[in-house]
C-alpha cells in the first residue's frame, strides 16, 4: 500500500525504511528538505492515491495540532490520519472529532522501539474504530517485531497513546530501580566490580531485561559513568501518567517517585536539602555544609 509519512527524524526516518523494506510505498515529508521526498504537505497528499493513509510523526502539542489542522483541509472523506507521536490521549479525542466532521478517520498509535526499531521492529499500541485500524493494518504489520506479540488494538480513540503513556511510566520506574541499585553497589567497598555484577544479572535472574542489557552497554562505554552529568529530563508522559493516576484514584508510588527523582536531578543545590540540613542541625546539632 501507499503511506504518507510526516516527520523523518530519528524514529520517523527509520520507520520509513522499515516500511519500504516490507514492500510498501512511503512518501515522506519533513521540514528538513535533505530528508524529505516531497517539500510540502500538499505535495505529499497530491502524490497519494485515495483513499489515503497519512502517518504523523511529529512532536506532541502544537506541532501535531497544526499538522492535523492542515491535513484536515487537504485530505478527502474516506482518508485516514494516524498520529504516531507521543500525543496526550485527550488530544486524540479532540483530533478525531475535528477530522470526523470532515469525513476523515483517525487512529492514535503509541510507538516504542527507539533507535533499535529499524532492525528489531516497533512495539505498537493503537486506538480507534476497527474499520480505521484495518486501513492501516498493513503498515502496523510491517513495523511490528516478528512473531505474535508487539502489536495491539488497545481500544477506542486515545487508547493507544494512553497505553504508551503507561508503558513509559513503567519504564521510568524500572530505570530508577536499576539506577538506585547501581548507586548502592558503587557506594560499598566490598563490591569491586559493579559492572560485572550488572552483567551477571543478564542471565538466569528475574530482573533481566532489555533495559538491563542497555545498562551494561552504557557501563562498557564508561565503567563508572563519570563522563556523564547526573541530569535526566522527562518527555512529559511520566507526568501525564501520574496525573491520570490521580484522576482515577489509582496509587502509583513507584512511578511517581521515579518522576520526582528526575526533578531532583536538575537541582545542583537542592533547596529542599537546605531545609533538611537546617532542621537536622537545629534538633540534633548535626553538622551543616556552608555554601561556597
Amino acid at each position: 500500500m501507499e503511506l504518507g509519512l510526516i516527520g523523518l527524524g530519528k524514529m520517523g526516518g527509520n520507520m520509513r525504511e522499515r516500511i519500504r523494506r516490507a514492500g510498501h510505498t512511503v512518501i515522506g515529508y519533513d521540514r528538513n528538505p535533505d530528508l524529505a521526498d516531497v517539500h510540502s504537505l500538499k505535495e505529499l497528499v497530491d502524490a497519494l492515491h485515495g483513499p489515503r493513509v497519512v502517518w504523523v510523526m511529529v512532536p506532541a502539542g502544537q506541532a501535531t495540532q497544526s499538522t492535523i489542522d492542515e491535513l484536515g483541509e487537504l485530505l478527502s472523506p474516506g482518508d485516514l490520519v494516524v498520529d504516531g507521536g507521543n500525543s496526550r490521549w485527550t488530544d486524540d479525542e479532540k483530533h478525531a472529532g475535528e477530522l470526523a466532521a470532515k469525513g476523515i478517520g483517525f487512529v492514535d498509535c503509541g510507538v516504542s522501539g527507539g533507535v533499535w526499531g529499524l532492525a528489531n521492529g516497533y512495539a505498537l499500541m493503537y486506538g480507534g474504530k476497527a474499520e480505521d485500524v484495518a486501513k492501516a493494518q498493513p503498515i502496523f504489520d510491517a513495523l511490528k517485531p516478528e512473531g505474535d506479540s508487539g502489536s495491539v488494538h488497545a481500544g477506542k480513540v486515545g487508547a493507544g497513546h494512553f497505553a504508551k503513556m503507561v508503558h513509559n511510566g513503567i519504564e521510568y520506574a524500572m530505570m530508577q530501580a536499576y539506577a538506585e541499585g547501581w548507586e548502592l553497589l558503587e557506594a560499598v567497598d566490598s563490591v569491586t566490580d559493579v559492572r560485572e555484577v550488572f552483567r551477571s544479572w543478564k542471565s538466569g535472574t528475574v530482573i533481566r531485561s532489555w533495559l538491563l542489557d542497555l545498562a551494561v552497554d552504557a557501563l562498557d562505554k564508561s565503567e563508572h559513568l563519570d563522563k556523564l552529568r547526573g541530569y535526566a529530563d522527562d518527555s512529559g508522559e511520566g507526568r501525564w501518567t501520574v496525573e491520570a493516576a490521580i484522576d482515577n484514584a489509582v496509587p502509583l508510588p513507584a512511578i511517581t517517585a521515579s518522576l520526582f527523582a528526575r526533578f531532583s536531578s536538575r537541582q545542583d543545590d537542592s533547596p529542599q536539602m537546605k531545609m533538611i540540613a537546617a532542621l537536622r542541625n537545629e534538633f540534633g546539632g548535626h553538622a551543616v555544609t556552608a555554601a561556597e
